[in-house]
């Protein structure tokens, strides 16, 4: 699969399914196309860096931050959402983000340069296939819940 031909798809169509190398869809989805009728309200924002929590959540105080920085899992975080933020999988006035590191999926999302949602399809169809696994699918993948001054509740060790 090549980066810049799913670049292209995503910015032509706005959604994109990829089969990752354990055989799980993943669809990734542009804020702006996420239509609350048919996707998934558990849908996950994919970020390639910090700076752009900005986009789904309050302002992060330095120590939420460090936190994500030097998280050495993959983690999802819960945390309050952004008032501006008016589309996407917001439940309970709250949103999940992760941001992706691992090089292949970081290079996808640096390409696309926007935040994207991610939803685990549950058709069998998809538009490219890798071989690399995405990061969030891994047994130690941790869930906290995360203020932007920042309190921390485990949510999934």
């Amino acid at each position: 699969m090549e980066i810049k031909e799913a670049v292209s798809a995503l910015k032509e169509n706005g959604r994109i399914k990829i089969k990752d190398g354990q055989g799980t869809i993943l669809e990734l989805i542009e804020i702006s196309k996420w239509d609350a009728a048919m996707d998934d309200w558990e849908g996950i924002f994919l970020f390639f860096d910090l700076f752009q929590i900005r986009s789904v959540a309050e302002p992060f105080s330095d120590v939420s931050l460090d936190i994500i920085e030097f998280a050495s899992k993959p983690t999802i975080y819960h945390t309050p959402v952004n008032r501006v933020l008016k589309s996407g999988p917001i439940k309970e006035k709250k949103v999940k983000f992760a941001v992706i590191r691992k090089d292949f999926w970081n290079r996808l999302l640096f390409a696309y340069s926007q935040p994207l949602i991610l939803q685990y399809s549950k058709s069998e169809n998809f538009d490219f296939e890798t071989k690399e696994y995405f990061p969030l699918l891994s047994a130690g993948t941790k869930e906290i819940f995360l203020t932007p001054e920042g309190d921390i509740r485990i949510l999934k060790a």
